[in-house]
């Protein structure tokens, strides 16, 4: 299929998950783009309830999906509430991908994650390498529904010909973040640990595992603008990876946050903590021949998370 613009403008426009960090970054950059925006709170309609989705699409008819609702979480809570997170993001996936195709959707984005990839793929990570090799054990369910959630995306599309697309996002960060004290993802976990050791005046902080293994971080308004490119630009079944090429070590990465917060006490390690993937880095060449790159520097991002994680703890304390 030939890649024809798609124009956003004037269309309707639903982004599942619009409360998440993804999701709301993925409202205020479409905010400028003159699409008529609908959202559904939990409370309205579960997308894990396949009845209320389809009453829901057939009332609604989106024109374009961006498929960003999902149960995520750390380590810990993908290795803790494995069920769940199974249940719910194939659920979600099932739900929305067949509910766009059955009520006509023009065009849907569906968000894998680079925790997907298999374990030990050669690095950096390309996107034919998914489904060469074992995936992370700990994550393992996450992935196997997020990888059911890209397969539905291509069947659909090699089968009825609906312009479904999946996007491949590295690890994110930004305004929206999860900063629960055990189930959130290492980027909020530091912010949040660092923050307040400064306040305490703590004399060291402790970060999860050796402080070996190496990360790419991008900031989430990155992915959104990423995103809003590929919807208007790209039509093909293959993946394509979102990141931003370059990767940090956890232990250099701690260093930035905590240079970001202000903290300037010892930083140690627990090594009786899982690290992890050892490597995870993604290759963006085929996001950068289709005409993208990332533009925010680590430095910067971490700034501005932490000043959106002050002004978010403040709301939520008044």
């Amino acid at each position: 299929m030939a890649n024809a613009p798609f124009e956003l403008k004037g269309k309707t426009v639903f982004v599942a998950g619009h409360r998440g960090m993804v999701g709301s970054a993925l409202m205020r950059r479409l905010a400028g783009e003159g699409a008529t925006l609908l959202t559904i709170s939990r409370g309205e309609v579960d997308l894990r309830n396949q009845a209320a989705v389809d009453a829901w699409f057939a009332a609604k008819k989106p024109q374009a999906v961006f498929l960003a609702a999902a149960k995520v979480g750390g380590i810990v809570a993908n290795n803790t509430l494995r069920a769940e997170f199974l249940y719910d993001n194939l659920a979600i996936a099932t739900n929305v991908i067949q509910a766009s195709h059955a009520n006509g959707c023009e065009k849907l984005m569906f968000f894998g994650s680079s925790c997907i990839y298999p374990r030990l793929a050669p690095q950096p990570l390309r996107e034919d390498s998914m489904l060469t090799g074992p995936l992370e054990p700990t994550n393992e369910p996450y992935a196997i529904a997020k990888i059911a959630g890209i397969k539905m995306a291509e069947a659909y599309r090699s089968q009825y010909g609906s312009d479904f697309i999946s996007v491949m996002p590295t690890n994110l960060y930004g305004p929206g973040d999860n900063y629960h004290p055990e189930y959130s993802h290492v980027v909020a976990a530091l912010i949040r640990r660092f923050h307040e050791a400064k306040l305490s005046g703590a004399s060291s902080v402790v970060v999860w595992g050796t402080g070996t293994p190496r990360r790419e971080f991008l900031y989430v308004d990155d992915l959104a603008d990423a995103c809003i490119h590929l919807m208007k630009t790209y039509s093909s079944p293959e993946l394509v990876n979102i990141g931003t090429g370059e990767d940090i070590t956890i232990a250099e990465f701690a260093r930035v946050v905590a240079a970001a917060v202000g903290y300037r006490g010892e930083i140690g390690f627990d090594t009786s903590r899982p690290d992890g993937t050892p490597r995870k880095l993604l290759d963006v060449s085929r996001l950068a021949k289709l005409g993208w790159r990332a533009t925010t520097s680590l430095e910067d991002g971490i700034k501005r998370a932490y000043q959106a994680f002050l002004s978010e703890t403040k709301q939520a304390a008044e």
